[in-house]
This record gives structure tokens, C-alpha cells and sequence, in this order.
């Protein structure tokens, strides 16, 4: 009799074949491991991971958007899969921004121990990066189920001590949206990011949010860009202050802007009453051409001052990356492709894995710096000069 892993809800399954589905779960067996093949590491996710998306992405240690990596050397005329609108100057514009910013390196003081803790809309978190509002993992290669997908996502990070958020795209609809399924599953630890549909959509998909007891909501208005939804029959519409402003109050949830560029609609929306402002170009997947989040990040901080909660997202690979978001001003940091790749790896284990990674690395990015705990990382470990 052989043994088997299920990387989404770690049951471990005996059968001398291998298990059409978990019996726990009910994860197929695209997520059912042999036992001596379970992953221990970041680099052999990657390898199981780099199998599954032969041709749309080669999990490259450095994933930046440039024309040598796959996603954008073969995606002319054809579905943008992980790559960037367009040439792809905005993926690479968000990963130049955060190359271009360096640390002060600081080795005198006293020794301690940095501490990565923190408290995200009163969530209590080991360390401030969640897994962002990304979707249609199910369409790369037929890689995954999708709602195995946003249920590994939001298992891993709770394992890891975050929380993850869930995306939304055109073959989820409001009687079959897989980031709620997982939801529902997770027992709503997680936020679910809704594309900018009707707003009478967007009610009924926050009402089962309420439900399901999830933390908050969110909608990625950069979505409004999304071709797709309305190819599908799921129009996308851009939103003004007075919509949000009704959502926030339609809600009982913290309410989540995601997707602002510019330091005068970050305040709209926060007069608005929104609880966070994402600040993101999307991965650089609506609009080629912006620049990158890491060079508008300081601006919206610099606009907004201390009175709201900012996430960004956009080329973070490292938690060195992470630290030199907080440092310009995010209280929170999302990861997108990164943890694409550690589900459709490793499920569960896989995005466990890649987050405890970046809290390892920026432990040692914040002792490095001089940065004993989050809320001291600020502009001053940045060099300027």
C-alpha cells in the first residue's frame, strides 16, 4: 500500500494508486502528492509548479516582467496569461522601482531579535504581507480546480499567521464565485476582492461575504480596465466617490479600495469612507505604461498622512522588497504571482512555504536596518543621496 498527500488540507491518503480525490477535501489529484515527492522547500515548489505552467511561466527566481522570461517573450497575441499588459512596461516599471530603492545598512546597537508582528484591520498577523486578489489560476494549463486554488491560498497564509484575499474574474459569477466557495470553506478568514461589476451585484456578492463571517471587502477598481469580464457577459464599469460611498455604507465590513494610482483619488476614496486603500497598477496587467506602485506609494502616504490604512502590491518578490514598501509608507504588503506559483506547486503546504520564506528574509532585512518592529520602518533605513 502507498501512501499520498493532499497539499490542500494535508490529509494523508492510502491506496496503492493514486486517489482520484481526497476524501476530506475533495481536492482532485492534480493536488494529491506522492509522499517521498512532498515538498521541504522553495526551490522544489517551484520545480513541481514550473511543470504545471509550461509555457505561460517558468517560476523564474527573478520574475520581472523582462522580454528573455516567457510570460512576455511569447505572449504576442495571445491571452496575457502571467505576463503584462501590452510590452509589459508596467510589470517591469514596479519591479525597477522597488530595485532602484537601496537600504541604509546599520551594524551598531544593541542585538535584538526583529519583531514582524502586527495588526492588519484588527487582525492580529505574525508579519504584514498577505496574499493578494489574484484569479483564473484554473486557466493556466488547466493547473488546478480554481476553488482549490483560492482555498490553498487562504489555508496557507492562515498557516503561515496571515490572511490572504481572493480575486474575482469572468467565469465567477454571484452564484458561482470560487473566492467564496473557499470562504465558506475557511470559515471566512480571508477578503475577498470583487471585480467593478453593477453595483447591484456587487451588493449581493458582499451580502454572502457578510454571511460567511469574511473580514472584510473590497473592489479592485482598476478591474474597470478588464476586457474579458465583458467579453463574458460580466460588464466591468469604473466607479465614482458617490459609488463607493455607497457601498462602504451598504456594508457592515471594512471596506477595501483597491487599484489607486493617484495621491487626489486615494483621498476621495478615503473621504469616501473606505477602511484601506490598495495601491496597485494591477500587477501591470490593465494598462501598459504607469509607473511603478513603489514610486506613487510615498506620494498617496505623503497625501493621505497617518489617517488610513495603505496596502501596495507590484513587483514585491523579497522581503527585502517588503521592508522597502513599508519603509515608504504601506502598513501592509501584498503578494500576487509569487504565491500564484506556490499554489498551483504546492497547494497549502506551497504558499505556506513561499510566505514563511519572505517573513525568514525580512527578519533579516529589518536586523540588517536597524528595524526592531514594523511600525519603525519608515524612510530613514532608506538611502538617500
Amino acid at each position: 500500500m502507498n501512501q499520498w498527500y493532499c497539499s490542500v488540507c494535508h490529509e494523508t491518503l492510502e491506496s496503492e494508486d493514486k486517489p482520484g480525490k481526497c476524501k476530506t477535501c475533495h481536492a482532485d489529484d492534480r493536488m494529491i502528492l506522492d509522499m517521498e515527492n512532498v515538498p521541504k522547500s522553495l526551490e522544489q515548489v517551484r520545480d513541481l509548479a514550473r511543470k504545471k505552467l509550461k509555457g505561460i511561466c517558468a517560476a523564474y527566481p527573478s520574475c520581472d516582467g523582462s522580454f528573455d522570461k516567457i510570460c512576455q517573450k511569447e505572449a504576442y497575441g495571445k491571452p496575457i496569461g502571467l505576463g503584462g499588459a501590452g510590452q509589459g512596461r508596467s510589470f517591469r516599471a514596479n519591479a525597477q522601482a522597488l530595485e532602484n530603492i537601496q537600504f541604509n545598512m546599520s551594524v551598531l546597537g544593541e542585538h535584538f531579535e526583529p519583531d514582524t508582528s502586527c495588526s492588519f484591520l484588527g487582525i492580529d498577523l505574525k508579519f504584514p504581507v498577505l496574499a493578494a486578489s489574484t484569479a483564473g489560476a484554473q486557466k493556466y494549463n488547466d493547473a488546478l480546480d480554481e476553488t482549490m486554488f483560492c482555498t490553498s491560498v487562504l489555508k496557507g497564509s492562515k498557516e503561515a499567521g496571515t490572511i490572504g484575499l481572493r480575486g474575482d474574474t469572468w467565469f465567477y459569477t454571484p452564484e458561482d464565485n470560487p473566492s467564496l466557495n473557499a470562504m465558506k470553506a475557511c470559515h471566512g478568514h480571508g477578503i475577498p476582492i470583487f471585480k467593478p461589476r453593477s453595483q447591484d451585484v456587487l451588493k449581493q456578492l458582499i451580502e454572502k461575504a457578510e454571511k460567511y463571517d469574511c473580514k472584510a471587502v473590497g473592489v479592485d477598481l482598476d478591474g474597470c480596465g478588464s476586457t474579458i469580464m465583458a467579453l463574458h457577459g460580466q460588464p466591468v464599469f469604473k466607479k465614482s466617490a458617490k459609488d463607493i460611498e455607497e457601498l462602504v455604507n451598504f456594508t457592515k465590513l471594512p471596506f477595501i479600495a483597491k487599484g489607486i494610482m493617484l495621491p487626489d483619488e486615494a483621498q476621495k476614496c478615503a473621504d469616501a469612507g473606505v477602511s484601506v486603500i490598495a495601491v496597485s497598477n494591477h500587477g501591470g496587467r490593465v494598462m501598459d505604461s504607469t509607473p511603478g506602485v513603489a514610486t506613487m506609494l510615498p506620494l498617496i502616504r505623503q497625501k493621505l498622512g497617518e489617517s488610513i490604512t495603505i496596502t501596495a502590491d507590484g513587483g514585491v518578490r523579497t522581503g527585502y522588497d517588503v521592508l522597502k514598501m513599508l519603509a515608504l509608507g504601506a502598513d501592509a504588503v501584498l503578494l500576487g504571482r509569487d504565491i500564484i506559483r506556490a499554489a498551483v506547486g504546492a497547494g497549502t503546504l506551497g504558499v505556506k512555504l513561499h510566505l514563511e520564506h519572505i517573513r525568514k528574509t525580512l527578519k533579516k532585512a529589518m536586523f540588517m536596518t536597524g528595524t526592531r518592529n514594523i511600525k519603525r520602518a519608515n524612510s530613514k533605513i532608506i538611502f538617500k543621496p
